[in-house]
């Protein structure tokens, strides 16, 4: 790739930026990855040149869990019409679990102006930073889950003593619980390794789409739950519908055969007086109200299933 006029190559200095760079061609096919590409999606370049972008490595979805890589695709359509894009997508990690990016995609051009490609940048958008210094500090209090590294109850319990410490007189928070849809069938089924990968993928996936202030912690078995600040019923609702879509995106296997995992999310709103458990035991009861829905729902409490 270069991008002077003398044909020069600077494909270097991209490889230098902290942003993942990727070109691709008027049929969609990959021509250039840069380093931070890899590093963001862990696909190398040997896995993702020649290939179209939408042959199901990246797999854009929005916030419903709906792919864009099709109709879509703010790649083709800014190769439509030239327009420069800017999108808040997750992608699919190599690893399996799912990567909230901001993407920013824009037209190239040859030198009578007509349009033969496309370049799409994308930044890490997870704000995972001041989750991962919380942690550490769990880690020295032994606050930790072993097996997905998040952390515990008691942990839980730490951090909601911490937020009432800052909280204003009201006090409020608001609390997520999730339990992952027919696990026991999993375990059963594929297997207790393929059940504890299962559980660490989404425990990595729950990592990046909380907001940088939310806390994730694993109660034990698969439920999961997210404190967070005060939030009202429409913001609760929106977390829990984000949360849902990315488990459900995430990809699992098991003796090299592909499987999906689902979750059904209860959630409510914490005031001042509760304690871990009182929260838990309203999130409780809407999370089997949601799996008595169908799963894959979510019902926050005192208001109907989404």
């Amino acid at each position: 790739m270069t991008d002077d006029p003398a044909g020069v190559d600077h494909s270097h200095l991209l490889d230098a930026m902290a942003n993942g760079v990727y070109a691709v061609d008027h049929d969609r096919r990959i021509t250039f990855w840069n380093a931070s590409a890899e590093r963001i999606s862990g696909y190398t370049r040997e896995q993702t040149l020649g290939h179209l972008c939408g042959d199901g490595l990246l797999n854009h979805v929005n916030a419903e869990g709906r792919s864009i890589c099709g109709s879509g695709c703010p790649l083709l359509a800014t190769m439509v019409d030239g327009r420069t894009r800017t999108e808040r997508v997750l992608l699919h990690h190599a690893a399996g679990h799912m990567v909230p990016v901001r993407v920013t995609a824009s037209a190239l051009r040859d030198a009578d102006g007509a349009i033969t490609g496309a370049v799409e940048t994308f930044t890490d958008d997870s704000q995972t930073a001041a989750a991962e210094e919380r942690l550490q500090v769990a880690e020295r209090l032994a606050m930790t889950d072993p097996l997905t590294g998040l952390g515990n109850r008691r942990f839980l319990e730490h951090r909601l003593a911490e937020r009432r410490a800052a909280m204003d007189d009201r006090g409020d928070f608001s609390l997520l619980m999730m339990d992952l849809d027919e696990f026991k069938f999993i375990n059963d089924s594929a297997g207790h390794k393929a059940g504890d990968d299962a559980l660490r993928t989404v425990a990595e996936t729950l990592r990046h789409v909380v907001r940088a202030d939310d806390d994730v912690v694993r109660l034990g078995g698969d439920e999961f739950v997210i404190l967070t600040g005060a939030l009202d019923a429409q913001e609760l609702a929106d977390l829990a519908m984000r949360i849902r879509s990315a488990i459900r995106q995430t990809r699992h296997r098991a003796d090299g055969r592909p499987f999906r995992v689902t979750a059904s999310v209860g959630a409510t709103h914490g005031h001042r007086d509760d304690t871990v458990e009182s929260a838990a035991a309203r999130a409780d009861v809407a999370m089997l109200q949601a799996k008595r829905s169908g799963r894959n729902t979510s019902v926050i409490w005192g208001l109907s299933s989404d």
